[in-house]
């Protein structure tokens, strides 16, 4: 299931990602840049929708709702990546036994 979701959302990606390159920008001629034919909305006259538009619109809700699935199915397969039974080493090693002192009137 995990890895289904993960490849419709990567195929989704790829399709929105063209989606949104094929579409033109609202203030795609030059006039526009200069402030040419007066808009009366703040970010250009939004027209009728254009089918581009429409199937842009459903693609990324797509794409939303892969994202949010694929999120929770991760936390609820999260796991760790250290195996639990390998032993912990210390971060220095033990320091050797220092040599007995000698006994008195040894030498």
């Amino acid at each position: 299931m995990f890895t289904l979701l993960v490849i419709v959302h990567v195929l989704v990606s790829v399709i929105i990602i063209g989606m949104v390159l094929l579409q033109a920008g609202k203030g795609a001629d030059i006039g526009s840049a200069f402030g040419g034919s007066g808009s009366q909305a703040v970010f250009g006259s939004m027209g009728t929708p254009t089918v581009l538009g429409k199937i842009t619109t459903v693609v990324a809700v797509l794409f939303m709702v892969t994202s949010f699935s694929l999120a929770m199915l991760a936390h609820h397969r999260s796991m760790t990546i250290m195996p639990a039974s390998a032993p912990v080493a210390p971060a220095f090693p033990a320091a050797p036994p220092s040599p007995a002192a000698p006994a008195p009137g040894q030498k």
